[in-house]
């Protein structure tokens, strides 16, 4: 576990605390209403352990450039029925209504302030000695007797209000964001054995890295492919996946990714899972194939019913499940079996964790999301913690633990 200040180690009571939410969420374009409150659900527990602070609320939506970059005053009205406290939006970050906005603020109070994005210095990466020098950190500090930082899924963004406020004052952890560091670190620790770590979806660079990680610590005792994970795997051993599967990897810039697969495959030949059998579609209908005669004209879309069957079998042996990405184009019904056959079984396991992004929405339309130990709500910020990096959210934490105690 990292040596991350905890909420219950400071007194916020009657004081003023900066609480730092992920609330990015799927808007609709046409009535900018949120589509999904998770998130927001997610962060009730903090929120509702600092009822009797003056909470002052930092959050994004989305980024310059995007359609769903909007105001905060949709997520304001949302908190508010989520946690049936009033919720005061201001249209303004730091300037003169957030002052007097807070500065008239008494305890149990909550203001939700804009979308900090809006502010050009938080869509910069930087270094927090240097973050903390941004107007941005420096004005949003000035408000706060404390700092919690709860939004884990933006942790592996080194951002100012992520790195910066840290450094300029006293800040802790939120309860979702001590959760998600807790049960991930677990993986590493002491995790019920055997491990299995099952890798799909199309983010090949980082569960490359991830598989490589786990391999090489003696993490993980098998690390399964599926998707287009297992695409790059079947080409690293010299299997012909047919032309629009190539077509794919090389449009996804994956090249570089299949000498990566092949020097893995070397050296733990027998800890790596490739499926044998997939699926495509042959007009208009599924059919099935050994990898050894993927037909040339057919996309692979999803595990072959012998290889579901067989990882299934062996995800269920195992005492830890990690499962990060869909095993196909899970969208299409005839296509779905792979991944809900293998969320299924990873559901059994001890210990499980589903790694966010679209295998949470499956796992919720499967409804089977309290059979896992967690669900993590940060999709890139959990994947990148499992490649066995600290955060750089995570890190901020870490130092302002040493620089205020």
């Amino acid at each position: 576990m990292a040596k991350i200040g905890r909420l219950g180690e400071v007194p916020v009571a009657g004081k003023t605390v900066l609480l730092r939410l992920d609330l990015n969420s799927p808007i609709d374009p046409s009535s900018l209403s949120i589509l999904d409150d998770k998130r927001f659900r997610e962060h009730a527990p903090t929120i509702q352990a600092l009822r009797e602070s003056r909470l002052v609320i930092v959050a994004h939506q989305s980024r310059p450039g995007k359609k769903d970059f909007t105001t905060l005053e949709g997520h304001a009205e949302k908190l508010e029925h989520l946690i049936g406290r009033p919720v005061r939006y201001i249209d303004d970050i730091f300037g003169r209504c957030a002052r007097e906005a807070i500065r008239s603020m008494r305890p149990g109070d909550v203001t939700m302030l804009e979308n900090v994005r809006f502010n050009a210095e938080e869509n910069l990466t930087a270094k927090p000695e240097e973050a903390a020098k941004f107007h941005l950190v420096r004005n949003l500090a000035s408000f706060a007797d404390i700092f919690v930082n709860d939004a884990f899924g933006t942790a592996h963004r080194s951002q100012p209000t992520m790195v910066g406020l840290p450094m300029v004052v006293r800040s802790v952890a939120g309860l979702l964001m001590e959760k998600e560091v807790l049960t991930l670190s677990r993986v590493f620790e002491n995790a019920p054995r055997p491990v299995c770590i099952v890798l799909g979806g199309t983010k090949a660079d980082d569960s490359i890295a991830v598989a490589s990680h786990m391999l090489e610590h003696h993490i993980a005792d098998e690390v399964m492919v599926t998707g287009v994970i297992a695409n790059i795997f079947l080409a690293a051993q010299g299997h012909d996946i047919g032309q629009p599967s190539i077509q794919l990897i090389s449009q996804l810039k994956y090249d570089k990714e299949i000498g990566m697969a092949q020097e893995l495959l070397k050296g733990y030949p027998d800890r790596i899972t490739v499926p044998g059998w997939v699926a495509v579609r042959e007009g208009g209908v599924r059919a099935e194939y050994p990898v050894t005669a993927i037909p040339g004209d057919a996309p692979i879309l999803d595990l072959g019913m012998e290889s579901v069957l067989a990882m299934s079998g062996r995800i269920r042996k195992a005492g830890t499940v990690v499962f990060n990405g869909p095993a196909g184009v899970f969208e299409d019904a005839d296509f779905a079996t792979g991944t809900y056959e293998l969320l299924k079984a990873a559901s059994e396991a001890e210990f499980s964790i589903i790694g966010g992004g679209h295998t949470t929405a499956i796992v919720e339309k499967l409804g089977i999301e309290d059979d896992f130990s967690h669900i993590s709500t940060g999709g890139g910020a959990c994947i990148e913690f499992l490649t066995g990096k600290t955060l750089p959210a995570v890190a901020a934490l870490e130092r302002s633990k040493e620089i205020f105690g």
